[in-house]
């Protein structure tokens, strides 16, 4: 079995998650068993609705906090009916405004609060209960009531104290204690004094074997945890970003990224790693010699892969630009609104599709509005873009750093050529510089950095794009899934 490690997950997932479920359709093609491992609290959604819709089965994920319960990670199907059966007194006033229902009971000053999955069906997935104006108690369902939190006043607002988790039966497996950050687990025969200790013992109890293999995608408070509970199975940690910082590093020091630097310290106890491109796996090796005087295993293994490549079943949109990223700072998303704004002066036709959510989307419709560029400029929102792809002419990325690109390689996949930044490592692994795209020396300034992407954009539809295409389509053979799965099978079989 692979055990997978990770904290958290949204409906907006960052690039890990993503390379996790890529992750997982190649243990499912080469037949290895593989869990993936989630040790965030999630009181707003159903982890599963998350996990299921990026691309996980259920089968193949574990919660933490479920994993002393009987409960399997399931959608939510508890229903109002369901839960107007466990009332005890039943004078009460119903009331629904969309996802929100509201039970009021009758001369008690008592009500409940049910929020739904969504605003049609009737399917639960928290209960507040409010008693005397003070907020007491919170439920939380699956297919049965999954935990409680309990709630006490203080300081004029609702103070968490205390959580139980229940079984199918609805007996407690365990109890959590909250005291503001610090939290202890209580079990029946067991006290757990952190939350470091809880996913230790949890490591513990999956019972792992030689045969087994644990990987770590993100480590922070819980790296440790696993590693001294994992053994004999074999730990490998997965580097999904720049590794280190160039500017704080010298001949004598290097400064790694802090969501790493705990696992690379610890490379004794690491059996192996893993990057998504062969240029990071070598640089990596070269600073492990030098500054830690070891040599690590160290796999190449892209966090992505492509089914097969995508050709346009229609003449591909001419001067077509796609972009595809969270809508984040860090992606530059408005550098490429600019340089689009200002190449449109030498390619009138030139258009933009955004697709992606994320917190810059306010700031990017701005920028589209001032510059009245809502006609060639389009936020897109959030799609399955397996068929998008291939209908554009190129792709188009700001980001000054990204450790794969899960997008580019789509976008090669797709026959793109790819105008992007010359930074590792994810530009570099797909870009071909002046055969099937541009990379860009970075420049200091950002209204630089704007005049080279669109200078960019400019040459690039002055190419024969054609040629482009296939060049980025020869590129896209090496990331075929047949290819990659078998670099899985090498590592961890």
């Amino acid at each position: 079995m692979i055990y997978n490690f990770n904290l958290g997950i949204g409906w907006a997932s960052s690039g890990v998650e993503y390379a996790q479920i890529y992750r997982a359709r190649m243990f499912r093609n080469i037949g290895v068993d593989a869990k993936f491992v989630f040790t965030d609290m999630f009181p707003s959604e159903n982890m599963e609705h998350m996990t299921k819709n990026i691309g996980f089965l259920d089968s193949e994920v574990i919660w933490l906090y479920t994993f002393f319960t009987d409960f399997k990670t399931a959608p939510v199907t508890y229903t109002l009916s369901d839960l107007e059966k466990t009332f005890t007194d039943l004078n009460y006033t119903k009331t629904r405004e969309g996802k929100i229902c509201r039970y009021v009971f009758g001369g008690s000053n008592n009500f409940y609060t049910a929020y739904m999955v969504n605003d049609h069906d009737d399917f639960v997935h928290r209960v507040e209960l409010v008693s005397n104006g003070f907020l007491i108690r919170k439920d939380y369902f699956t297919y049965g009531r999954v935990y409680s939190e309990y709630y006490a006043p203080l300081d004029n607002a609702a103070h968490l104290y205390h959580r139980r988790f229940f079984n199918e039966n609805g007996s407690v497996a365990y109890e959590e204690i909250i005291d503001d950050d610090r939290v202890m687990y209580k079990f029946k025969d067991k006290i757990l004094c952190s939350k470091e200790e809880f996913v230790g013992y949890m490591v513990s109890q999956l019972h792992l074997t030689k045969d087994d293999v644990v990987l770590i995608d993100r480590s922070t408070d819980i790296g440790q945890s696993i590693l001294m509970n994992c053994k004999p199975a074999r730990v490998g940690t997965v580097v999904h970003a720049d590794h280190f910082s160039e500017k704080d590093t010298n001949n004598d020091y290097i400064l790694w990224n802090n969501f790493y630097e705990y696992e690379f310290n610890m490379h004794k106890h690491i059996d192996f790693y893993i990057c998504s491109t062969q240029a990071q796996s070598d640089l990596m090796v070269q600073q492990f010699e030098k500054y830690y005087g070891v040599t690590p295993c160290v796999y190449t293994i892209p966090v992505g892969s492509l089914p097969e490549l995508k050709y346009p079943s229609s003449t591909r949109k001419p001067y077509s630009l796609i972009t595809a990223s969270r809508l984040a700072s860090e992606k530059h998303v408005d550098w490429i609104c600019k340089a689009v704004i200002q190449a449109r002066a030498e390619v009138p036709e030139v258009s933009l599709d955004i697709y992606g959510v994320g917190g810059e989307r306010e700031k990017l419709e701005t920028i589209i509005r001032d510059n009245n560029a809502s006609d060639y400029i389009h936020l897109m929102g959030q799609h399955d873009l397996s068929e998008v792809y291939q209908n554009y002419e190129a792709y188009i990325a700001g980001s000054t750093s990204e450790g794969f690109g899960l997008t580019l390689m789509e976008a090669v996949g797709g026959g793109l050529p790819i105008i992007g930044f010359d930074v590792r490592y994810g530009n570099p692994t797909f870009i071909r510089d002046g055969e099937n795209g541009y990379l860009i020396s970075l420049p200091e300034e950002d209204k630089d950095k704007i005049e080279a992407l669109r200078k960019g954009i400019v040459d690039l539809f002055k190419q024969d794009l054609e040629k482009c295409h296939s060049v980025s389509y020869e590129v896209a053979k090496d990331f075929l899934t047949c290819n990659v799965q078998e670099k899985w099978r090498e590592a961890v079989c």
